[in-house]
Formats: C-alpha cells, structure tokens, sequence
C-alpha cells in the first residue's frame, strides 16, 4: 500500500511521452537491461545508466541527444580490452526515442542513487 501511495509522488509519471514509451520498448527489445543496469536494476557487465543524461549530457537535452546519436553510431568501438557494445542499427528517431527515455529516468526521484555520477 505505502508504494502505491508513494510512487505517484516520485516517479513523475505526467512526463511519460510517446517518445519516453518508444525508447522504453527500445530498451527492452534490444536487451539493453542485459549488459546495463537501470536504477540499479539489471546486469552489471556495462555502465549503469539511470543517471547518464546527467553524466553525458549535463542535464542538457540537446546535448544528451547529439553524444546519444554519436555514441550508438560508433559502437562497438573496437578499443582493445574494453568491453564491446553492439551496434544495434538504429535510426536517428530511435536514438533519440532511447535519449528520451534515459532522459526521463534520470529525472525520477530514486532516493540519490546511482551514489555517484559515474553511476
């Protein structure tokens, strides 16, 4: 009952967009929860991304949008030693859809976590 009561007040559900859902389905067909974590949730093989609007983007949507765009287009960067990220082929609309949704996590009250901005 207390997180029925308390979620609305939090999760800032009035900001849900056609964009934030598109992004969201995104982030589920694509297994993005696989490698990364959300909030803490997820597998801890990539970078936890709740925060990373703030960590990329500087809480700047524009800019969050255009490192978003760069970013998924040079993946896997080949670096030797680093751990791959996939190139998912996604268009710039759908990059943006995914930017949306970090966007939109990143601005829930999560109680301050990640604890820090490298997430």
């Amino acid at each position: 009952m207390h997180t029925t009561r308390e979620m609305p007040k939090s999760d800032h559900r009035e900001n849900i967009t056609e964009s934030v859902e598109r992004g969201k389905e995104l982030w589920e067909e694509n297994n993005c929860i696989g490698c990364h974590t959300l909030i803490g949730e997820g597998a801890y093989f990539a970078p936890e991304l709740g925060n990373v609007f703030y960590r990329r983007g500087a809480g700047d949507h524009e800019t969050f949008k255009a490192f978003m765009n760069g970013w998924m287009k040079a993946q896997p960067l080949r670096v030797p030693g680093r751990r791959q990220m996939p190139q998912f082929n996604l268009n710039d609309q759908e990059i943006d859809d995914l930017a949306d949704f970090l966007k939109f996590t990143a601005e829930m009250d999560v109680n301050s976590w990640p604890p820090n901005i490298e997430g």
